[in-house]
């Protein structure tokens, strides 16, 4: 574990992940974690509207499934703004 977090190439992403440095490894981390997070919330989402009409199950699936539809876009669109205005 201690070779991966001293390596120089991993050491330079947390940096960059820290800092408000927005390219695109960062930008591409950040898409990923934010899709899991919005698919976790569109789950639970799901869940407390759907659950007696559609099963648990089913609402969990379908609230993952569209839970991510809305962020996305928005994800890339402040991503791209907050390039714009680092620059």
């Amino acid at each position: 574990m201690e070779e991966i977090i001293n390596d120089p190439l991993i050491h330079k992403l947390i940096v960059s992940l820290t800092a408000d440095e927005v390219n695109f490894f960062t930008g591409m981390i950040w898409l990923i974690v934010g899709t899991f997070i919005s698919m976790a919330g569109g789950a639970i989402g799901g869940l407390l509207i759907a659950r007696k009409d559609l099963g648990y199950e089913l609402s969990a699936i379908l609230g993952g499934f569209f839970g991510p539809a809305g962020v996305i876009p928005t994800i890339l669109l402040g991503l791209a703004i907050l390039n714009i205005l680092a620059q």
